[in-house]
């Protein structure tokens, strides 16, 4: 019984380390992807504006 609760206790100790850990790994992931999305939309955002700014006057 005893060699039970210590296998508990070390899977829940793993586990919770493991949760720490990835907490910074997720962030990081996060990050470079609003990264790379907000990077996307400048780039779509600009070729609009000059698309726009490019156009011949209808008068």
């Amino acid at each position: 019984m005893d060699s039970l609760v210590a296998q508990l206790l070390g899977i829940t100790t793993q586990w919770a380390s493991l949760m720490m850990e990835s907490r910074h790994v997720v962030g990081l992931v996060a990050a470079v992807l609003a990264a790379v999305l907000a990077a996307q939309l400048g780039w779509h955002g600009t070729d609009r504006i000059i698309a726009w700014r490019e156009r011949p006057d209808e008068d």
